[in-house]
């Protein structure tokens, strides 16, 4: 559905009841506004799950789980040259 609106003197754009309603866009929801090429797109803004540095350090530690002996710090950064004068 195409719907028009106007920007007013103090640069606000009212969103057409009937697409708020469409939408789900109650009072106060928040919104991104994302420029493209030719205008900008309107998009409910997904909170996304924010973690401390520590508590990002300990899930990717449950997720990838080294078992052996420690990896040297060359290992890490692969190319064929380091496999090649691996023995």
């Amino acid at each position: 559905m195409t719907a028009q609106t106007r920007i007013s003197e103090k640069g606000q754009v009212v969103v057409p009841k009937a697409t708020r309603d469409r939408l789900g866009w109650q009072p106060g929801t928040d919104l991104d506004v994302i420029e493209t090429g030719d205008g900008v797109m309107l998009r409910r803004r997904v909170m996304a799950n924010t973690l401390t540095v520590n508590a990002g350090v300990a899930r990717l530690r449950t997720l990838y789980r080294h078992e052996g002996a420690p990896v040297p710090l060359e290992r890490l950064n692969w190319s064929a040259a380091v496999d090649d004068a691996d023995p």
